[in-house]
């Protein structure tokens, strides 16, 4: 992630962002924690709504944007560099725990949900935006290990787009979880073949992809991903605008 520059692609779904965090009406001053929080499009909408909002990111980098957004608007939240596996936060210190499409890349995902499990009260919440294997961005990481094999011995991120994986990571820490189907929309004001090649410069998974290929199967994942976001796109006007599936997840801690 401290590839590229997420910041850009983070952008694109910057409105759905902010309806994650509205459906969840927090209290003021409710102590809020975004785990992988990227450049902050969660915590800034958490924050201005009246939340005491934490981020924490791995790539530094990206905390170093979402500081900058923070004071551009005069918001006040902290923002520490971090790693979702071992979060430097005392037990119980949050009453709401969110993270939208970040806690699910960690590379041990039970260490994941243990930590995000652990830095929650009893009675509160952890609630999470996941990739699901049938949406839009499933179908582009499929394209993309056609061509580029994922890391031995870890888990698809997908998984946590499915329920069951949910519920076995969980487990008996939580005494309910609701699950939602959801849309976000992507929209970004060029082309969808410019938006492939947007994502080969700034989104690092993309980026990491591209670079290791040979220039054949680069122009390979180059045409079906083209293929894939032109027949996804919903605008007409020469624009991009594309809808991806994601399982959102509300979680209780005992």
């Amino acid at each position: 992630w401290t590839s590229g520059d997420f910041g850009r692609i983070a952008k694109g779904y910057s409105r759905g962002s902010g309806e994650f965090i509205a459906r969840l009406g927090f209290e003021p001053g409710e102590r809020v924690l975004d785990v992988a929080c990227g450049t902050g499009n969660l915590a800034l909408p958490a924050a201005r709504i009246g939340a005491s909002v934490t981020g924490v990111d791995i790539a530094p980098n990206l905390i170093t944007q979402a500081r900058a957004r923070a004071a551009a608007d005069s918001l006040t939240i902290t923002f520490d560099v971090g790693d979702a596996e071992q979060l430097p936060y005392d037990s119980g210190s949050f009453q709401t725990v969110v993270t939208m499409f970040g806690a699910m890349f960690a590379a041990r995902p039970e260490r994941a949900a243990a930590e995000m499990i652990r830095v929650t009260k009893s009675g509160g919440r952890i609630a999470m935006a996941n990739w699901t294997p049938a949406g839009f961005i499933g179908e582009m990481f499929r394209a993309t290990t056609a061509y580029v094999s994922p890391p031995a011995g870890t888990p698809s991120p997908l998984l946590w787009g499915t329920e069951d994986a949910v519920r076995a990571r969980f487990g008996d820490a939580v005494s309910s979880i609701a699950f939602t189907r959801r849309l976000i929309t992507f929209e970004y004001p060029f082309s969808p073949e410019e938006v492939v090649n947007y994502f080969r410069l700034w989104y690092g998974p993309t980026l990491r992809a591209f670079a290791a290929l040979d220039e054949t199967n680069r122009d390979g994942l180059r045409r079906d991903l083209e293929k894939l976001w032109s027949e996804n796109n919903r605008a007409k006007d020469g624009t991009t605008r594309v809808q991806s599936e994601y399982l959102e997840v509300v979680a209780i801690v005992r």
